[in-house]
């Protein structure tokens, strides 16, 4: 009798459901979008191998419309002088789209960035010496040029002038 009782709840709720989600708007974007984007732009390992693990499984995140699409590390070399910098590209280049297209990037700009940077150097890790010197001085390079140019067309004259009264 208890089974039953058990399996007749469990088809109800599920009936339930599924009437819930087809009668939902088919454009509806789930309302925890932007803690999905922060837990992916974080600094930590975790935060970036959580990111690339989704990234992988993109369809399973689909009632989200993220913005996957990358140029990777842009104008820049994905590989500079070897160091394999492209799958941070990736990450940083998720966080700035998705940002943008939720009007919340300069609230989140510097933490994508910082995220950007701890990627590098969890790259520039697997050196040693020289080599991992020159490393964290191309991630330290590549960090600056996000840092100062990556920002939207709209702010790019703004924050490219200098401060009144400074001499050029």
């Amino acid at each position: 009798m208890r089974r039953r009782v058990i399996f007749g709840m469990s088809a109800a709720t599920s009936a339930f459901a599924a009437t819930l989600a087809l009668s939902a708007p088919a454009h509806a974007v789930p309302s925890d979008k932007l803690d999905v984007m922060a837990s992916w732009t974080q600094t930590s390992a975790a935060s970036e191998q959580a990111f690339h693990h989704a990234r992988a499984r993109q369809g399973d995140w689909a009632a989200y419309q993220f913005d996957w699409s990358t140029d990777k590390c842009s104008s820049s070399p994905d590989n500079p002088f070897g160091f394999p910098f492209e799958n941070s590209c990736i990450r940083h280049d998720f966080g700035y789209r998705n940002y943008k297209a939720v009007g919340q990037f300069e609230a989140h700009k510097d933490r994508i960035d910082s995220a950007f940077y701890a990627d590098l150097k969890r790259v520039c890790a697997g050196y040693s010496g020289g080599t991992r010197t020159a490393c964290n001085s191309t991630a330290w390079t590549y960090y600056q040029a996000v840092s100062i140019f990556g920002i939207s067309a709209a702010d790019a004259p703004a924050k490219a002038a200098p401060p009144a009264g400074a001499v050029r």
